[in-house]
């Protein structure tokens, strides 16, 4: 039996993750931007006082991404309804679709592309083309958006492209690195969506899922310039070595677009930009801060670990670890919360079932025994979309004990880490963390709560 303090660390632990969560909530963070007095919208840009206003004669709603229900909610809200341009659409992972009023929700699928993300990118290509000028195309990016609107620049196939981005997933590649290729193998991605408004006005309203909140990356960038290249689209395939294993039709495309004979992604600098412009309203890093707060208010001496946890999984859990023995044995006098944000990657070696949030877990578990972490200790490391990996698990909350009810669970907890397993590893140890399908996305958070001897 658990004891009473490690469970009410346990449940510290958890509330300072829904904090997190609650930082990110789509709904507040589009009210927060979004403005409107009669026929006049008013936007606030980046720095929160300056402003993109005007009267646009009809406005065009599409939103994508695992947020995309709520922030199309509440962007419907605010905007007179005569100067909505019909329905409304709204694209996001199964998991998320609800019915909505005056829109059209579209299920697809997430990590991985399927035929209805395929259909629904096609319906926001032709809503986005139908813009004139003196409309606005009003774009509402969340997390998750790359995978949940595909669309295969011809010759390549949804399946091709769903390949492509299952060798890059078990590749260990990053988030950057993905985006990378998607932009350079998509109509929408890497400013696509833009050429297409044009010559309509266009603002996308972004919540972050990506570290330092690079807005060509998150969702692929649809509605920014593109800076990245098919050479160096190419060259990340090479570097995880996986380049022979592409489909030919990829090769070939990209080697096509190398050689100057199909068109590169819009640049920064193109014309069709003057009339785009995009405001950060959440990311990660507001998310970690919230969780800061949360920790103080418990009365725990809060730091930040890190804002941009990133590297492999296994890597990330024995630096945090290493980290958390030196404070122990230093000594401590007040229970310590450590905070992180970030996003980090899992090369895949086995053949379990998992997502990076639960392998870190079982592999902080690990490197705690071994490194002679001691004393009473709580550690969570959770997605805030609620969905960690191809599971229905948001991540995992370990504790000092949790080595122990691995073992007398007749499991070996090396070996499941080997395997990739993490979530039966921690589904036996009752480790799991179950949130459901939060609405939301601003990748990970990680929380590791360390108390003194004297309190253990």
């Amino acid at each position: 039996m658990t004891d009473p303090a490690t469970l009410v660390s346990r449940k510290n632990a958890l509330t300072l993750f829904q904090a997190g969560i609650a930082a990110a909530d789509p709904c507040r963070s589009v009210q927060r931007y979004l403005s409107a007095s009669g026929d006049h919208l008013e936007i606030l840009l980046n720095d929160g006082l300056q402003k993109r206003s005007g009267e646009w004669s009809l406005v065009h709603l599409i939103a994508f991404g695992k947020a995309a229900c709520a922030m199309i909610e509440a962007a419907q809200a605010i905007i007179p309804a005569h100067l909505l341009a019909g329905k409304g659409i709204a694209v996001t992972n199964y998991e998320n679709v609800r019915t909505i009023d005056n829109s059209e929700v579209i299920g697809a699928g997430h990590p991985l592309p399927d035929t209805a993300g395929f259909d629904a990118a096609q319906k926001c290509a032709e809503r986005v083309k139908s813009a004139r000028q003196g409309e606005l195309v009003l774009v509402l990016v969340s997390g998750g958006g790359s995978a949940l609107i595909p669309y295969p620049v011809d010759p390549i196939t949804l399946q091709e492209k769903i390949a492509t981005t299952d060798l890059l997933l078990a590749s260990g590649a990053t988030i950057n690195q993905i985006n990378c290729v998607r932009k350079h193998l998509s109509q929408l991605k890497g400013g696509g969506l833009a050429k297409m408004a044009f010559p309509a006005d266009l603002h996308a309203l972004i919540l972050s899922d990506v570290l330092g909140d690079d807005v060509s990356t998150i969702a692929s960038g649809p509605t920014v310039p593109d800076a990245t290249t098919f050479s160096d689209a190419i060259d990340v395939f090479k570097a995880k070595d996986i380049w022979g294993k592409v489909p030919a039709s990829v090769r070939e495309y990209l080697e096509q677009g190398r050689l100057g004979k199909v068109k590169e992604t819009p640049k920064p600098g193109d014309g069709l930009f003057n009339n785009t412009a995009y405001t950060l309203i959440g990311s990660n890093a507001l998310s970690v801060n919230a969780t800061l707060q949360a920790a103080q208010a418990l009365g725990y001496d809060a730091r930040i670990y890190s804002h941009q946890l990133c590297g492999e999984t296994t890597e990330a859990a024995e630096n945090l670890v290493s980290t958390a023995v030196a404070l122990v044995n230093n000594g401590i006098d007040k229970p310590i919360a450590l905070l992180a944000g970030g996003e980090t990657t899992v090369t895949l070696k086995g053949n379990g079932r998992g997502g990076r949030n639960q392998e870190m877990a079982l592999a902080f578990a690990i490197a705690a025994k071994r490194q002679g972490l001691t004393g009473r200790w709580t550690f969570l490391s959770g997605g805030t979309d609620g969905r960690d990996g191809p599971t229905d698990a948001a991540g995992g909350l370990i504790d000092q004990d949790t080595l122990e009810r691995l073992i007398n669970a007749d499991c070996d907890p090396a070996a499941l880490l080997a395997d990739n397993d993490s979530y039966n590893a921690l589904k036996s140890s009752q480790d799991l963390i179950d949130t459901g399908a939060t609405g939301t996305n601003v990748a990970d958070l990680q929380i590791l709560l360390l108390y003194p001897h004297t309190l253990y």
